[in-house]
């Protein structure tokens, strides 16, 4: 069975001074039952990682290069991250999908990066509104999938897939749960058809979009859903440890 996840998203929010949130959610879950990973700006990374080094919260990346070194300005390496302290990295975000126009081969030469600098990708995955209008969902995301994935022989190392509908992230909207559902059970079947049951069931898959307290143990009890990647919510521990606990609960 695959590991429960809660994992938070700072996007570009967050200095040094905002680090005391992170030793709070590391006091409030000593022990979480769960999965915790937080992925920060790469300012902070570093002394987050140092502060929580006996803390079983993991501390993570928002993106890589897909070249291990070279002239490539303003950009961080994947084995830069680990050095830096982190664990995890998300790649194919929507906001890197749009804003950088980034397409499926761009970010499976990342995760291949990512997983030879033993770092956890958490691939993201989702669709638009016109596409979940015109009824393209399940066709985009397993498009987005099959193009991450270069090998059909065996998964990626650790890998965690989020779907993320784009129509949702941080417009308060939700699609239903039986629409939540319908996305996850589909990526549980089509990673099945690819690697083997056992192998797919190891996978964490995570649902994010606008998740906050009031909706966490509903989203949970969703069919193959294993967890969250949460944005706003997350960059606060008041926010973010009733999401957690709600996970453990499920």
């Amino acid at each position: 069975m695959a590991r429960k996840l809660a994992a938070g998203n700072w996007k570009m929010n967050g200095n040094r001074a905002d680090l005391d949130q992170v030793t709070a959610l590391a006091a409030a879950h000593r022990d979480p039952g769960v999965d915790i990973s937080l992925c920060l700006p790469a300012t902070l990374i570093s002394e987050a990682a140092t502060q929580l080094a006996n803390s079983p919260i993991i501390i993570g990346a928002q993106d890589c290069h897909s070249a291990q070194s070279g002239a490539h300005t303003g950009d961080i390496a994947a084995q830069q991250l680990s050095d830096a302290g982190a664990r995890d990295v998300i790649l194919g975000h929507s906001e890197r999908r749009i804003d950088h126009d980034e397409k499926d081969a761009l970010i499976r030469s990342k995760l291949i990066a990512a997983c030879k600098a033993g770092l956890r990708p958490i691939l993201c995955v989702g669709e638009s509104l016109a596409e979940r209008d015109s009824n393209q969902t399940l066709e985009r995301i397993g498009t987005q999938i099959d193009g991450a994935l270069e090998s059909r022989d065996s998964l990626p190392c650790g890998l965690v897939i989020a779907y993320e509908p784009i129509w949702a992230i941080g417009t308060g909207r939700t699609p239903s749960l039986e629409q939540i559902g319908e996305v996850h059970d589909f990526m549980r079947d089509k990673l099945g058809a690819r690697y083997g049951d056992e192998d797919a069931d190891s996978v964490p898959l995570l649902y994010g979009g606008s998740v906050k307290p009031g909706n966490a143990a509903d989203i949970f009890a969703v069919s193959n859903v294993d967890g969250a990647l949460v944005g706003g919510a997350s960059l606060k521990e008041a926010d973010f440890s009733p999401i957690i606990t709600a996970l453990s609960m499920s």
